[in-house]
């Protein structure tokens, strides 16, 4: 299986069937493959967000289908929506929402002792990743001793902990000087392409958008090719 999302015909609108309702999302079809980076560009509050919340089962649409990693994930209850998003889903923000008494090793670890990882498995693989964004000498400090660019490249870890096949991201590099912004990006396309990862990635750095293999643009409520 190639395709690790697949959206067809998704349609969000709020305050339904009243006179102010708004159609954020009105059909939307979009697949990311396995190892693919596609950006996801458009003006604030074009729906941006809407979608990445209902790829990652955070929100649902009123129609339309999503399947990640060929499961239909459309109709499953919370419970399931759950499991699905922890070991299928990575997220990373705009802001690093780290946890702020646990050092960055154990900020990564901690998902995948959740997720049933051994103890030792996890520690190995947090380790690992913070060495992929040169962070490793950070791995027992906490958030507060670590520099915001240092924070968020630990929030990108955190968010590949678990090896999801879908990893999805709202503005990751918003907070970022430029040199630190392009070292998470590499590091994010070389675990893409290394772990067959599919991304979607939000941003409104059309420069690093045109690094990525696809650029597309949410135009009243449906994507185009940019």
């Amino acid at each position: 299986m190639n395709d690790m999302l697949q959206i067809q015909g998704v349609k969000k609108h709020y305050n339904i069937h009243k006179p102010n309702e708004i159609r954020v999302l009105n059909g939307v079809d979009l697949t990311v493959k396995k190892g693919e980076v596609v950006a996801l560009v458009a003006p604030s509050g074009a729906g941006k967000s809407t979608l990445l919340h209902i790829a990652g089962l955070l929100d649902s649409a009123n129609g339309g289908t999503v399947h990640i990693n060929g499961t239909d994930v459309t109709g499953l209850d919370d419970h399931a929506r759950t499991a699905m998003r922890r070991a299928q889903v990575g997220f990373i923000y705009q802001f690093h929402h780290l946890l702020p008494e646990f050092s960055a090793l154990e900020n990564i670890v901690l998902p995948q002792l959740a997720n049933g990882v051994p103890q030792a498995d996890a520690e190995a693989r947090a380790l690992k990743l913070l060495t992929s964004v040169g962070v490793e000498a950070r791995a027992d400090h906490r958030p507060a001793a670590m520099s915001g660019g240092e924070q968020q490249r630990v929030a990108f870890c955190r968010a590949l902990a678990n090896q999801p096949a879908l990893l999805l991201a709202d503005e990751p590099t918003g907070n970022l000087d430029p040199a630190t912004s392009d070292r998470v990006f590499e590091a994010l396309m070389k675990v893409a392409r290394d772990e067959g990862l599919a991304a979607l990635i939000a941003t409104h750095n059309m420069e690093l958008a045109g690094k990525m293999d696809r650029v597309l643009r949410l135009d009243n409520g449906v994507l185009v090719e940019a």
